[in-house]
């Protein structure tokens, strides 16, 4: 498939997202937005189109301390898509706060900021930070239910656990659990929390089941999984540190599984009903339909913006044009449709 879908835009279609915090609904004007890594807190991408338009920009994730990252090689072409093991380089949650969140504000876009720590102090820390410097008024606006540059924080449990020797949080139910409860715990109540999932367990719907539990307010699935590329000629990985995240299109058949497996146990009472954001290998507006169909009520674009950098806005008009060719006049009323079709034995 080409990577410009030919459905047209569809203007008449609501594409607004709901996500919901304890203290209510947050609604987002779109339902594209940025992935974590792909553009910074998107300055990059402002050249390219209007943020403003997008469901929001998730930031890079951030860290307490400022961070280098892994040394170089640290990104590899796949046949498609890439491997990465950047290391969570950033500026450290002081800069971010200071720099990039205040020009997301000037901009008039929404930010949902990616937080991550080493343990669950450091998650806590950069919560905390981030709900201190949003907590009402000023050039930040207030956060969540009332409007502001912060809409969501998206909580990273894919980095390894140095407490518990490595570990990534994400592959287990407790871990994943108690990241999740600190990080709602120090974030304001009007905040939606997301905890991002990785797909590199063998069962998703546990840690689902564990992290809506510990009071995450929606789903982000999924993030890289793990892969090793090799030199050939040389004989010796190409990664500095052998393995990396992989992305892009090979992904997104996982996804679609990772958010059907999730949204089939919340349809069966098995799971509590929360939003699904939907990421990974998403080039146009069908393969996001993809993830809206397998039910994600917002669909995040990353891996393709290296190549084009107007992407989540193209994947936007693409997605409106093909839920307009359905008859929809809501995004909303065609998230999860496919389960439908399975249930009555039909092909939607």
């Amino acid at each position: 498939m080409s990577a410009v879908d030919p459905v047209g835009p569809g203007a008449a279609v609501d594409l607004s997202a709901r996500l919901v915090a304890p203290a209510g609904p947050v609604d987002l004007t779109g339902a594209v937005l940025t992935a974590s890594g792909c553009a910074a807190a998107g300055r990059e991408l402002d050249p390219y189109l209007d943020l403003t338009a997008l469901g929001g920009v998730v930031t890079k994730t951030i860290m307490r301390d400022p961070r280098s990252g892994r040394p170089t090689p640290r990104m590899a072409e796949t046949p498609s898509g890439m491997l990465n093991s950047i290391g969570l380089q950033g500026p450290g949650v002081a800069s971010f706060l200071a720099t990039d969140l205040p020009w997301l504000a000037r901009r008039g876009a929404r930010a949902v900021v990616s937080v991550a720590g080493e343990d669950v102090g450091e998650f806590v820390e950069v919560a905390t930070a981030v709900r201190d410097a949003t907590s009402g008024g000023g050039e930040l606006g207030a956060p969540g239910t009332d409007g502001g540059v912060l809409a969501a924080v998206e909580v990273n449990i894919s980095c390894p656990n140095v407490a518990n020797r490595g570990l990534v949080f994400a592959c287990d139910p407790g871990t994943a659990a108690d990241v999740v409860s600190a990080v709602r715990a120090a974030t304001d109540p009007r905040v939606p929390v997301l905890a991002k999932l990785s797909p590199d367990v063998t069962d998703i719907v546990a840690i689902a089941a564990s992290v809506l539990a510990a009071g995450a307010d929606g789903l982000v699935m999924v993030n890289t999984l793990l892969g090793v590329a090799i030199d050939v000629d040389r004989a010796a990985p190409v990664l500095s540190r052998v393995t990396g995240g992989l992305s892009g299109p090979a992904i997104r058949p996982v996804a679609v599984r990772c958010i059907w497996q999730v949204t089939a146990a919340m349809r069966a009472g098995l799971l509590p009903t929360a939003p699904v954001v939907g990421v990974g290998g998403v080039r146009t507006g069908r393969d996001a339909a993809e993830l809206v169909l397998a039910g994600a009520a917002a669909v995040q674009v990353g891996t393709v913006t290296f190549g084009d950098p107007s992407a989540p806005a193209r994947v936007q008009a693409e997605l409106a044009g093909w839920a307009a060719a359905r008859g929809a006049t809501s995004l909303s009323q065609l998230v999860g449709a496919a389960h439908d079709a399975v249930r009555s034995g039909g092909h939607a």
